[in-house]
């Protein structure tokens, strides 16, 4: 089952496989460490400190006498310690939806970075509502040897868990935030009836190589409500 490298990370990369295909399903245990250590064949400490790296990337949660939880099955967890807002808007009551609108095949000229992905690419058009009213417009741009189920239903879930399940790995993003004007497709689908200045966030997704697989450019109504980074210590 293992093979080159440190053990330490392909115990981590197998299990965290499980969590996010959810063979261990959210709020559930996993495996005690005594259990995996005879799954896999390696000591102990090759097994605790997998399930280290797993708590730090927010997968799960290990308390003495209890057993380890896990808490999210995303394939992009949390990279730091900051609430994702889509997790604040709901733990603050707000009904939150995605909507997909389109995808398609576009030229990667409008956006220099999206070169190293060739002449084109995908593009995935979201629109998530805030209580029932259009709140966040995402283009997602993706690379052509990502393949994207004809079923509607499954582009509109994760795309990341969809890219995983695919072998893409993820390192690390990097959000750029600023105001710019969308164009009259994105006003339309944010149900604004004239042009204004919006909150754009772009995100840079990369690959264990330092590679960009993934880009995206959101734009948010936010005179409907802030964007808000929550941290925890």
């Amino acid at each position: 089952m293992l093979t080159n490298g440190p053990l330490y990370i392909q115990v981590q990369e197998i299990l965290k496989k499980r969590i996010i295909n959810e063979e261990y399903p959210i709020h559930t245990l996993i495996p005690s460490e005594l259990e995996l250590k005879d799954e896999f064949g390696v000591s102990k400490i090759t097994i605790r400190r997998a399930v280290e790296e797993l708590a730090l990337q927010g997968y799960v949660e290990k308390r003495s006498g209890v057993g380890t939880t896990v808490l999210d099955n995303n394939a992009v967890s949390r990279l730091s310690k900051g609430q994702r807002f889509s997790e604040y808007l709901l733990d603050q009551g707000h009904d939150l939806r995605k909507q997909y609108l389109d995808v398609s095949v576009v030229s990667t000229k409008e956006y220099p970075i999206l070169q190293t992905f060739g002449e084109e690419c995908y593009c995935v058009k979201r629109l998530y509502t805030l209580n029932g009213d259009p709140y966040i417009h995402f283009s997602h741009y993706l690379p052509r040897n990502v393949n994207l189920p004809e079923d509607k239903n499954e582009v509109q879930s994760s795309l990341y868990s969809l890219m995983y399940q695919q072998g893409f790995k993820f390192s690390h993003f990097k959000d750029e935030f600023g105001v710019a004007t969308p164009n009259q497709d994105i006003l339309t689908a944010l149900h604004l009836k004239k042009e204004q200045a919006l909150l754009q966030r772009m995100r840079y997704t990369f690959d264990l190589d330092d590679q960009l697989i993934e880009f995206s450019v959101a734009y948010y109504h936010s005179e409907m409500h802030k964007y808000v980074v929550n941290f925890t210590m």
